[in-house]
């Protein structure tokens, strides 16, 4: 998990703090105070519940989930749960945000690149992922196949081309952190983080440290001091295999191609005033290339280079709190 917070504010009074296994990787919920979720521990609890229940409905892996219902339905119109058409809308805003980038639609490509089933750690090294000689930006899909999608909230239907199949992926995560901040924000402080997309908050306004670590997880790169907003990290180093030709693949597609991107950028993290935007903006970042770093994090962030070169992006309100190993 490249991305994350310490399990303490800047000053130290009683947290409870639940860590679990979700969506294949390791999510923390962070809570103090009475608040509208109830106290501290209730709101913490119901949160993991939440969380776990998303797992189920959402992954791709579980025939059972609702993605894959709809995923295999043969009609064009699908009536789904209000949670599903949020993420539904949640990704086509990604998609149209970062110009086709992010895109819910790589299914099938992401599959035949080798990625079917959870991976907790990468069966290859970053060093195998990168031992390739070009470097190329990604660029949208050319049939730009997002745009056939349409979300209708009021009846609760998801219309689409049969046999085109959504990628939860990302922004999932951050829809979900994203909904369980507006239930945890009456509470005192709070840190929702589904693996390594996070939210913090609370009425208290007290200043965490994010620590961002490196693209192969052994030091801290970069950390940023924040009381609220979202931070979304993608990478390349934690999630990578061998594919089907033994060829090192990741699961960072470029639409374009359908294959593994190699943009000179490894991982970049994305601040943002949402969890869903941090985590648009980081993939876009990455996958745009170092040229448009600038332009691609505009509240801020840092991407590392294939060459071990860190780029810091400031911005106003976010505030630096150095880096070192």
């Amino acid at each position: 998990m490249p991305t994350r917070t310490p399990t303490y504010p800047l000053h130290r009074t009683e947290e409870i703090v639940k860590t679990f296994d979700c969506f294949g990787s390791a999510c923390t919920v962070i809570v103090a105070g009475r608040g509208p979720a109830g106290t501290a521990t209730e709101a913490a609890a119901r949160a993991q519940r939440r969380l776990l229940a998303w797992h189920d409905q959402f992954s791709r892996f579980e025939p059972t989930s609702e993605l894959s219902a709809l995923n295999s339905d043969p009609r064009e119109t699908v009536e789904v749960s209000p949670m599903m058409a949020r993420f539904a809308e949640a990704a086509l805003d990604a998609a149209r945000l970062t110009g086709g980038l992010v895109d819910p639609t790589l299914l099938e490509e992401i599959e035949a690149a080798g990625y079917d089933r959870h991976f907790s750690r990468p069966s290859v090294s970053l060093h195998d992922v990168l031992d390739v000689p070009s470097r190329h930006v990604a660029g949208p899909h050319p049939s730009h196949r997002w745009l056939d999608i349409s979300v209708d909230r009021t009846a609760g239907a998801i219309t689409r081309p049969p046999g085109l199949r959504l990628d939860s992926g990302g922004i999932a995560k951050g829809l979900f952190a994203d909904v369980l901040s507006a239930v945890l924000t009456g509470h005192d402080r709070y840190v929702v983080d589904c693996g390594g997309d996070l939210r913090i908050g609370g009425t208290e306004g007290v200043g965490r440290l994010v620590e961002v670590q490196a693209a192969d997880g052994d030091h801290i790169v970069h950390r940023f001091l924040l009381s609220s907003g979202a931070v979304a990290t993608s990478g390349i180093g934690h999630r990578a295999w061998l594919d089907r030709d033994g060829r090192p693949a990741h699961h960072l597609l470029d639409p374009a191609t359908g294959r593994p991107a190699l943009t000179g950028v490894v991982q970049a993290t994305a601040l943002a005033p949402t969890a869903v935007r941090a985590e648009a903006l980081a993939k876009a970042a990455l996958l745009a290339g170092p040229d448009q770093l600038e332009h691609r994090l505009p509240h801020g962030g840092v991407a590392i280079l294939d060459d071990g070169g860190v780029v810091v992006i400031s911005a106003p309100g976010a505030l630096t709190a150095g880096s070192g190993r």
